[in-house]
């Protein structure tokens, strides 16, 4: 792979007052930052109206994902339901939190929603059960090591697929 630079979008796909969404994705996209390979944009759906552009010049994304009701947050549905083409051909991954699931029901709805949208979903996913308790004060996850490797296997793995679709779309434009 050349030494290419993708744009990385991270989510925070809630929107609720007092929100741990915000801590998740402030840990992941500070690794995320630590790479070459990646130009990071944090895009908080809670603070952006219109988040088109930015989900147009990505190159893969990945979202933070509470679980709300066994499955995923109304903006984040809402952001997912008004772009279309912004998704085709790219990659997403997934970071998740929430209770005894740790997010993973959110994850599996959103599966079949990027499939819809004709975007890839990555198998690697983070997963945080319980992490208001998890965290320390200063936004590390408590069990850093484990969370780290995870988060270089997810990475290196989404960075895979978007050097292979940014090749594919750039030879053969995506039409769906």
């Amino acid at each position: 792979m050349s030494e290419q630079v993708f744009r990385l979008v991270v989510i925070t796909g809630s929107g609720r007052g007092g929100r741990f969404g915000r801590a998740v994705t402030g840990w992941f996209s500070g690794l995320a930052r630590q790479r070459a390979d990646l130009d990071v944009d944090v895009l908080d759906l809670a603070g952006t109206p219109d988040p088109g552009s930015r989900l147009a010049a990505a190159d893969a994304f990945v979202v933070v994902t509470p679980e709300y009701n066994h499955s995923f947050p109304a903006p984040l549905k809402e952001a997912v339901d008004r772009h279309r083409d912004e998704w085709h051909a790219k990659p997403v991954a997934f970071v998740c939190y929430g209770g005894v699931s740790g997010g993973l029901r959110a994850v599996e709805h959103l599966r079949a929603v990027f499939a819809e949208l004709h975007a890839v979903a990555i198998r690697d996913t983070i997963s945080f059960h319980g992490p208001w308790n998890g965290f320390d004060a200063a936004g590390r996850p408590a069990d850093p090591d484990g969370a780290e490797r995870a988060a270089k296997v997810l990475l290196d793995r989404l960075t895979w697929w978007a050097w292979a679709l940014h090749q594919a779309r750039t030879t053969r434009p995506y039409t769906a």
